[in-house]
């Protein structure tokens, strides 16, 4: 199939999920079909359907006759015929399922007057179009700008510009019929178009500008979603889910889509279950219905006395008991019923006591400062020079005593000199300096 699926690009380097050529799902654009005939050859002397399937701006697509048979493949830029002029877009689909899609659509030959494929597009057309499409954002803006200043109670979501852009066509929602004749002179006036104002509903503008749900992916209007039923409140009554709007609804505002989507299997489990409104009779009173679990089978009761105590029991114990009461007997409790499953606790043992809730508050207790480790195999010199400065401290300091005590000897001086030559340092290390510190006589 090649680049054709997603190559949204006039370059042809695909777009989106970015496969490089064997994009063969076709996910890369809104509203995309994925052709599962494409392989698949035709039987003999059979020709190939000639319609084709054409996507404008946003997953708006229209069906066109291939009347000249030209050899279109999906994803090729074409010219076809429209209202008033030419409009360009891509081909999707291509084929026996085109077939399919008219008539999923109610759309027959017989019937309809599909439009023309006029041809490829050329260099000048594609430019043409891109132009227009440049100018899309721009042209909402002012529009929105001029129906604030006319107080138009409207919302301009988006804008399509026509592919020789001689028509520009406004998509807007409103709650309340609008008279925009005024705002359509302007818009006129402004662009030099002819302006076409097209009214959709929320879910249409939800598709059209795209967006991810609450459930983390793109929006099913947006992707695949084409056919919009009404979805109302009982969808979520029968799912057992609480009516809480902010949860139900969807970007749109409305109710959402998925609903829908599994409300016939929920319907049709709960024919299984009895009437909820059935009171069981027991000698201790009356038990009530309280909620149940459909897919699981299960529904819990609970006295009138006893509000707040669930009485969980299977729907085979429950229908035991509305037949034992269809005979106008009465059971003695509903626990008699009841099977309640206890939990099994893990079996594992805390080895680190990593699940304890209250390791961190624990003080961890301060480890010991051990005494450094003397280094013995310091250089000889830096030894050597440490004993030095000692020696020389030791002795600048009984030099500075001697002279205080020589500048007022008393009268037992001569003992004095005598008991500090007995603990003055040996200076045999420092033999240069033993002169200078003899005391004065």
């Amino acid at each position: 199939m090649g680049c054709a699926t997603c190559s949204n690009k006039i370059d042809g380097v695909p777009n989106g999920c970015k496969s490089n050529g064997s994009c063969g799902n076709g996910g890369c654009s809104k509203l995309t079909t994925f052709n599962w005939l494409a392989n698949m050859a035709l039987p003999a002397n059979t020709e190939i359907f000639n319609c084709v399937e054409v996507r404008f701006k946003n997953g708006r697509k229209e069906f066109f006759i291939n009347a000249d048979q030209f050899s279109l493949y999906e994803g090729d830029i074409v010219k076809v015929e429209a209202t008033t002029g030419y409009d360009v877009g891509v081909v999707c689909l291509t084929g026996e399922l085109v077939r399919l899609q008219m008539q999923k659509k109610n759309i027959f030959l017989q019937k309809a007057d599909l439009k023309k494929v006029h041809r490829k597009s050329n260099e000048n057309d594609v430019d043409k179009w891109l132009e227009g499409r440049a100018k899309e954002n721009e042209a909402m803006l002012n529009a929105r700008a001029v129906a604030n200043e006319l107080s138009l109670k409207m919302k301009i979501s988006d804008v399509e510009y026509q592919g020789d852009l001689s028509k520009a066509v406004f998509y807007y929602t409103a709650d309340e019929r609008v008279d925009f004749r005024d705002l359509i002179r302007i818009l006129a006036d402004t662009f030099n178009v002819r302006i076409e104002m097209k009214q959709i509903g929320a879910r249409q503008e939800a598709g059209r500008l795209g967006g991810i749900g609450s459930c983390g992916r793109e929006l099913c209007c947006s992707t695949w979603l084409t056919d919009f039923r009404s979805v109302s409140t009982s969808a979520a009554r029968y799912q057992q889910l609480s009516l809480n709007p902010t949860k139900l609804a969807g970007q749109c505002g409305k109710l959402k889509c998925c609903l829908n989507f599994e409300l016939d299997t929920y319907v049709d489990e709960l024919k299984k279950f009895p009437d909820t409104k059935l009171k069981l009779k027991t000698k201790k009173g009356n038990a009530f219905f309280q909620k149940m679990d459909i897919f699981a089978n299960k529904m819990w009761y609970s006295y009138q006395d006893e509000p707040y105590e669930f009485i969980e029991m299977t729907l085979d114990r429950v229908k035991e008991v509305i037949s034992i009461n269809k005979k106008e007997e009465k059971v003695d409790s509903l626990k008699d019923f009841s099977t309640v499953l206890v939990e099994a606790k893990p079996d594992y043992e805390n080895v680190v006591g990593q699940d304890d809730l209250t390791r961190f508050d624990k003080q961890m207790k301060q480890k010991k400062r051990r005494p450094k480790k003397k280094s013995g195999n310091k250089p000889a010199q830096a030894n050597a020079s440490k004993r030095e400065n000692k020696a020389q401290a030791n002795n600048n300091r009984p030099a500075q005593s001697i002279n205080n005590q020589n500048s007022g000897e008393s009268k037992d001086g001569a003992a004095k000199k005598k008991s500090f030559k007995n603990r003055r340092p040996n200076n045999r290390n420092n033999p240069n300096k033993e002169a200078n510190n003899k005391p004065t006589e």
